[in-house]
């Protein structure tokens, strides 16, 4: 029996896709990340930062947070924020799901929508849409004297998944991984996991997945920086990024991501937002040319049910 809910965060199951991947070359596995109390790999960091932020002094009790967010991230602190005491605001674009947002408010959190840039893009987030909820955060923040995590740039979010993911991933597979594939949008996911990853065996591959209209961090020319698969993709380097851990890129279309999550829920009963359904694909890719025998590990990073309102199982 745990104390809090927050003794619940992490730990979260690894799964294998043999029915998805039936046939190929390599074994897949996926981290349920949505397994957490907020839905979302988020949950992780949320704690991390707070933790961090109490031990450190720059969050003082009864005090203020404020974010930038997606929605994930929010969810994570306003469950932290509940448990600690602190009042929580969530900064974000009105592009989206909607399901996050009242999630959002059902934890106690506040919720600051930010217009879009030009004509709205219900479940299509562009850069130009979070450099408004950037400049909004900050303006909030100032005003209120808060406390912002400021996910982007915290290196917490790098730790957390360095002392946690990463190490139950290698753990839960015995040692055997050989490929690791998330996709980036802090960055902190892929950059603490394969951090930790490497440190037991460099000889691990680990590739950045990136929408295909948007894979900014590879180099290679961007199309559109709005897209389908929210909390990535927004043509910028994520200031805690580490080339040395990048093994190479993969891409993933919207239709991609959407009919992979598709076949995630239908095959084999796994229930993923947009993003999960991108690091599918692009494990599926890497395993069609993988050596034979390799184990390569991806993440749920959210749940399907924050996109009901979406086209994602429409």
């Amino acid at each position: 029996m745990f104390d809090s809910v927050l003794a619940a965060i992490g730990e979260t199951p690894l799964v294998s896709l043999d029915r998805l991947a039936a046939g190929l070359p390599a074994r897949i596995a996926i981290k349920l990340e949505y397994y957490s109390p907020g839905g979302s790999v988020k949950d992780r960091v949320a704690l991390q930062i707070i933790q961090d932020a109490e031990r450190d002094g720059s969050l003082q009790p009864g005090g203020t947070v404020v974010e930038l967010t997606s929605g994930n991230m929010g969810i994570g602190l306003a469950i932290v924020c509940a448990l600690r005491g602190f009042r929580m605001i969530a900064v974000m674009s009105e592009g989206n799901s909607v399901e996050r947002r009242r999630i959002l408010e059902a934890l106690g959190a506040e919720v600051e929508l930010v217009p879009q840039v030009g004509a709205p893009r219900p479940g299509q987030v562009s850069a130009e849409d979070l450099q408004q909820v950037e400049l909004r955060t900050r303006e909030l923040a100032q005003e209120l004297g808060a406390f912002r995590p400021d996910q982007f740039n915290n290196p917490s979010s790098v730790a957390a998944h360095a002392a946690t993911t990463g190490q139950e991933i290698w753990r839960q597979t015995g040692g055997q991984i050989t490929h690791f594939v998330a996709s980036i949008g802090t960055g902190g996911t892929f950059i603490g996991a394969s951090k930790a990853l490497k440190t037991h065996n460099p000889a691990i591959r680990c590739y950045a997945a990136e929408p295909a209209s948007a894979p900014f961090i590879s180099g290679s020319p961007v199309t559109s920086t709005s897209h389908k698969i929210q909390g990535t993709g927004y043509a910028l380097v994520p200031p805690l990024w580490d080339t040395s851990l990048c093994d190479g890129f993969l891409t993933a279309t919207d239709d991609e991501a959407v009919e992979t999550a598709r076949r995630l829920a239908r095959q084999e009963g796994i229930f993923g937002g947009f993003s999960t359904g991108a690091n599918v694909a692009c494990a599926l890719e890497l395993a069609r040319r993988a050596n034979t025998g390799s184990v390569i590990v991806t993440v749920a990073s959210d749940t399907g049910l924050k996109y009901l309102s979406t086209d994602l199982f429409g």
